[in-house]
């Protein structure tokens, strides 16, 4: 995996974590996984199409998605409300948003899905070409998961790799 195509979620990911916790965020855990990714909360799908394709997958410990959504709707909102779930979707948004302008300015081409709640308890795993990347980003109301599965179209991969290295 291509930390051009990946860098971009991970540093969005930190800022509007960062913001809407009103908190610091480090990342504790780093792995690469070729095997199905289970979510551990409250999470959000976004599909990604085009030049560069794959999916990436915004997980929430519950009491962290409960502190965003309330941060974000300005009152205490409570677990069990739809809210919080429509939170975590609006979260992946302001994250692809960033991310996609970096990655637009870069020059590539795609198409961003609405985010989707992944309920499925089975989980994703990737395709023959595409390793996951799984960051954990630790915070005081607890853990924010991102699974970033990234690669070029294998149109756009030949391109590159065809493509003379400047000194």
């Amino acid at each position: 995996m291509k930390m051009e195509l990946i860098q971009p979620f991970i540093n969005a990911a930190d800022a509007v974590l960062a913001e809407t916790l009103q908190c610091a965020t480090k990342i504790a855990d780093l792995s690469m996984d070729e095997e199905i990714y289970r979510r551990k909360g409250i999470a959000a799908l976004i599909v990604i199409k085009g030049e560069i394709e794959g999916r990436v997958i915004l997980d929430l410990e519950p009491s962290v998605a409960v502190k965003v959504a309330s941060y974000l709707a300005g009152a205490q909102v409570e677990e069990s409300e739809q809210i919080v779930r429509e939170t975590v979707c609006e979260l992946a948004n302001m994250v692809i948003g960033n991310s996609v302008t970096l990655l637009n300015d870069q020059g590539f081409r795609f198409k961003v899905f609405p985010p989707e709640l992944h309920t499925s308890e089975d989980g994703l795993s990737g395709s023959l070409d595409t390793e996951a990347l799984v960051l954990c980003f630790e915070t005081p109301s607890g853990k924010a998961y991102m699974n970033i599965a990234m690669h070029y179209q294998r149109r756009r991969q030949r391109e590159r790799s065809a493509a003379p290295v400047l000194d």
